[in-house]
């Protein structure tokens, strides 16, 4: 199994390309400018993916362009929300080769997975107290002020 085949070009989207506006599967050659302009991500970030190990394989026109497919884009979709979770590179890294090696590292890639889902958790859980926070000081702000409009109207 390829880290292309992991993600199902049919369900998932990659971040800031409409799944209407790709090109169907089997004419779906985007150039780096293409994924550039799709992704936000720079050419050389694509470039240095592709030099780690992050995305591996990616096909290349007679004249030795980069030709990425829609597999491709998926890929980069979920690289995309590994980052924001937080994973480091090093474990992006890991979890594609774990996905390259085949089958027998399901468990391991389910740890890896379920570990960075507890970590998501865990910041969520510290993003909601810090919200609480920030709403009792806005309550508190906000009826200071109609107090303070009230005395002055009188």
């Amino acid at each position: 199994m390829t880290v292309m085949e992991t993600t199902d070009t049919r369900n998932n989207t990659c971040a800031g390309l409409p799944h209407a506006a790709r090109r169907p599967d089997g004419e779906d050659q985007y150039t780096i400018s293409e994924v550039v302009a799709f992704t936000g991500l720079t050419a050389h970030t694509l470039r240095w993916y592709e030099r780690i190990g992050l995305m591996p394989h990616i096909d290349r026109s007679h004249t030795g362009q980069r030709r990425y497919s829609n597999r491709d884009l998926d890929w980069l979709d979920l690289v995309g929300k590994l980052r924001l979770t937080g994973m480091p590179v090093a474990g992006m890294v890991r979890y594609a080769e774990m996905v390259r090696e085949g089958d027998h590292t399901y468990a391991d890639r389910f740890e890896l997975l379920e570990a960075t889902r507890r970590d998501v958790q865990a910041r969520i859980a510290e993003l909601q107290d810090t919200l609480a926070v920030l709403d009792r000081k806005i309550n508190f702000y906000a009826d200071a002020g109609r107090a303070l409009a009230s005395e002055r109207s009188r």
